[in-house]
Order: C-alpha cells, then structure tokens, then sequence
C-alpha cells in the first residue's frame, strides 16, 4: 500500500491539472487516475467500523494536512483544496523535508500530539473529524433502514425537492422514493433515488440495476449511501449513452447533513483579539 508521503507528489500533480484547486472528490478521482491505482486497492476501507472512508482517500487526506501545514496548500470552508503562492513558485518539493518540518513544527507547538504519519497513528488529519465517525456509526448502526429513508426524504426537501415520496416497496426495482426538483423556477426534473445503508462499498452492478429500475419512471436517479462507491460505480454511473446516476457518499451526506443543521449542530466558539496600534494611532 502506497504511504502518505508518497502520495503529495501526485496530489501536487492532480491539483495542476485540475487548475490550480479542486475538491476533495475531484483531487481523488485525479490522483487515482495519475497512479493507475486498481479496484482490489481502491475497494480497501480504513476502518469500516467509524467510516466510509477508503484507504487512499484517508491517506490522501493525510498528505493534505502536511501539506498545508507546509503552506503548499490552502483549504476554503466549502472544501475546495488550492495550491498557495509558495506551491506554485516551487520548481521542486522535498517531501521528506515536508514530513521533518511538520513533525518538527507540531513538536514545538504541541508536544502532546504531534501530527505523525497514519501507520501506528492514534491521530487524524486534520479534516478527518470525529463527528464524521460518530455519524457513520449512528447511520449505519442504530437507525433502522425505515429511518435512513425518511432521513433521505427530509434531506432532499431540505435541498428544494418537491413531492418527495419514499415508497420502499418491496419489488420496486430498487427505488426507495422519488421526488421532483425545479431548476429556476422554469425546468423541472423527476427523480428516483434509492438510499442504501453501506458499511463498505457499493459496486457498479448496484448502479445496473437501480438505471434499469429508473427507466420509463424518472428523468434521472440518485443513489445515495452511508458507505462509499468503487471506481468501477462512478464510471458505470457516468457511462457514455446510459441514463446518468448522481452518487452521494457518506462523506458527502456528512456535509450535507451538517450544512443543513439536520441532526447536526455546529457551536462557533467567539474569539477576541486587541488591535494595539489601533488605539496607539488614536
């Protein structure tokens, strides 16, 4: 299994190719196609118990947080991920300089947790928070399948869907609930979704079967999961002259659930700082 450091190189790489900046699905899809990872790595999950989150893209999300803790990379809070002045004046990154300098800077700052690499690390990255697995355990391990839909029935009206039903009929092909959702006012679309509770991942036969069960009954489907896709269900989702299927994972739903406040809440601790210049150029 590829390491974190090794992995910052072709990070670098994706984000040059992606224009400079890209979310974290988008650095992911870049940088598994840079290094021809196959479907055995890619289907390896970090810890299934407290989350969705592959192998790679925990690492990943590792090299993010060295990287910007080394200012090549800054982060905005939508989650889009840019290269910073130093990353793009940089004709060659020392990645093991990297990894010394942030081990040395968290040892200065914060002897008691110093930010050390995934393999035998107690920590996380950064944007790996606890309430992502709190949620996952909740999601996956205490509400019932019942509960999950109706979940996925407030998220969507939450989103601006219209006439969300959940029907989970046994029989229906897969479709859990369909709903309708307007674009501006003037363009309006029907669709059927399907909510799974994953712990690993869902593959593209999935994504088959719920198109097959969505034609003739809405313009497009949305599958929605606890767990995580394989790069074979993204490419079968987004096949050339088959019906679009929209993926939403479990890291996704998170943040969605979060933006939304639903079952989330976020405190904003307030901080006060004393500008003294300002009241010495009075």
């Amino acid at each position: 299994m590829v390491t974190f450091d090794q992995l910052m190189l072709p990070l670098i790489k994706a984000l040059i190719n992606l224009g400079g900046s890209g979310s974290v699905d988008e650095i992911y899809e870049a940088v598994i196609k840079l290094e021809k990872f196959d479907e055995k790595t890619l289907a390896i999950l970090h810890n299934s118990e407290k989350s969705s989150q592959t192998e790679i893209g925990y690492r990943l999300a590792w090299a993010r947080t060295y990287l910007k803790k080394a200012g090549y990379l800054e982060n905005s809070s939508r989650g889009v991920w840019a290269l910073t002045e130093k990353a793009k004046k940089s004709e060659t990154i020392d990645v093991k300089k990297i990894v010394t300098f942030v081990r040395s800077l968290d040892k200065a700052t914060n002897s008691e947790k110093p930010t050390i690499d995934p393999e035998g690390s107690a920590e996380q990255p950064d944007e790996t928070l606890v309430w992502r697995e709190q949620l996952h355990q909740l999601l996956t391990n205490k509400i019932s399948p019942a509960s999950f839909e109706r979940l996925t029935q407030r998220l969507l009206r939450e989103s601006g869907f219209i006439q969300v039903e959940v029907t989970g009929r046994t029989g229906d092909g897969g479709i859990d609930g369909k709903g309708i959702v307007r674009i501006n006012g003037l363009m309006s679309f029907h669709i059927a979704f399907q909510c799974k509770k994953y712990k690993g991942s869902v593959g593209a036969p999935e994504i088959r079967d719920f198109r097959g069960a969505t034609i003739g009954r809405a313009d497009r489907g949305l599958f929605i999961t606890t767990g995580n896709f394989t790069k074979a269900a993204i490419d079968e989702a987004t096949r050339d002259g088959a019906a679009p299927i929209d993926l939403v994972d479990g890291d996704q739903l998170a943040d969605k659930l979060k933006r939304l406040a639903l079952g989330i809440k976020t405190e904003l601790v307030e901080k006060v700082s004393i500008d003294p210049d300002w009241f010495i150029n009075l």
